[in-house]
């Protein structure tokens, strides 16, 4: 979810939206139960037919019950009122969603803010992860065929980080992992994080990256939550940090997925480009060019169905880099297909949407 807050491991005690935060909050959770309720009354598709393929969720969220209890526990102790989806979600909950919208399988995910730090030590993370990821294990291997998993990763401790990158893909088979934007306002371009970017590579991975508003800017408020701006723009920070650092086009060998259609990065691509295309290091960080950058990466469609935001992706990159993924359980999935639905695009594209594209990078999703 684009959540508002993050870990004071990393930052002052005070979350980012606590100028104002009840209220923001507030709005946001009444937001997203309307949009959860016209989901419902008007948006509901049947489950998918055995003759009709199904959707693929890139971006769906899980709550193993130790992680699901400090993170009410972290938003307890900051007086943040709970997300009414997310305290009421259950694995046979999803699976009936799932049903619903005619999503037969989702990868999951762990949500952003605060990730899994909770202001504990760095050996304290690698246990969470480890349990967050051994659950996920455990639907996927439940629920053939229905769940698939981007593992989390420790980051703050890189051989941790090394340790459970050996162990989510040795031994647990996941799909690929789920990293943040930023970890305690560092990008994901950062020096400190090389080596695992180096192993991801060299492992051929898919990297997904989920927002969470910086800890620069939460309290940059126009009047609205952080969730509704900085979210998509730590996008665009963490797209930019990796390319102008060479990460980019050092790692050849990731693929590459980014949440809500890229944030902003398909209205300033010409804007990053202008200033960096002709730079004296350009053909070391873009080889082909900064677009040829972003068009080679690939972007979900999380609460990004809007015509505008969809035209605008779609005229930076060609539908076979765009993946369905829904935000659940903030936001409902069938909104997200019969919107994708409503766009009138060719039907090659919706089917690649759908699904084709997901296989492409996860191809053991196709049994």
């Amino acid at each position: 979810m684009d959540c508002t807050h993050r870990s004071s491991r990393y930052r002052s005690l005070s979350c980012s939206c606590e100028a104002g935060a009840n209220f923001g909050r507030r709005g946001l959770l009444q937001g997203l139960g309307a949009l959860a309720a016209l989901g419902a009354a008007g948006c509901t598709t049947s489950a998918p037919s055995a003759s009709a393929p199904a959707w693929i969720d890139t971006h769906h969220h899980f709550y193993p019950p130790e992680y699901q209890k400090a993170w009410l526990d972290w938003e307890d102790k900051r007086g943040i009122p709970h997300f009414t989806q997310q305290v009421a979600w259950s694995v046979q909950g999803a699976l009936a969603d799932m049903d619903a919208a005619g999503v037969r399988t989702a990868i999951l995910s762990i949500a952003s803010t605060p990730g899994v730090w909770f202001d504990w030590p760095a050996p304290e993370v690698a246990r969470i992860v480890r349990s967050c990821n051994d659950y996920a294990a455990g639907m996927v291997r439940d629920h053939p065929g229905r769940f698939g998993l981007f593992a989390t990763l420790p980051m703050i401790d890189v051989d941790a980080t090394l340790k459970e990158i050996a162990y989510v893909f040795d031994v647990l088979k996941v799909d690929g992992v789920g990293l943040q934007t930023n970890y305690g306002d560092k990008w994901p371009g950062d020096p400190a994080y090389k080596a695992i970017f180096d192993e991801l590579n060299r492992r051929k991975a898919v990297v997904y990256f989920h927002p969470l508003v910086a800890t620069c800017c939460g309290r940059l408020s126009v009047g609205t939550f952080p969730a509704v701006i900085e979210v998509p723009h730590d996008t665009t920070r963490a797209v930019t940090s990796l390319l102008l650092s060479g990460t980019l086009a050092r790692c050849r060998d990731i693929r590459w997925i980014f949440s809500h259609g890229g944030g902003t990065i398909p209205m300033l691509a010409g804007r990053i480009n202008f200033f960096h295309g002709n730079a004296k290091n350009a053909a070391q960080i873009a080889p082909n060019g900064i677009e040829a950058e972003f068009q080679r990466l690939h972007y979900d469609t999380a609460n990004a169905t809007h015509p505008a935001s969809m035209a605008a992706l779609l005229k930076l990159v060609a539908p076979t880099q765009v993946l369905y993924g829904s935000d659940y359980p903030y936001v409902a999935m069938n909104t997200q297909v019969a919107a994708l639905r409503a766009l009138g695009l060719p039907d090659t594209s919706v089917q690649a949407i759908q699904r084709g594209n997901a296989l492409r990078l996860l191809p053991q999703q196709r049994g």
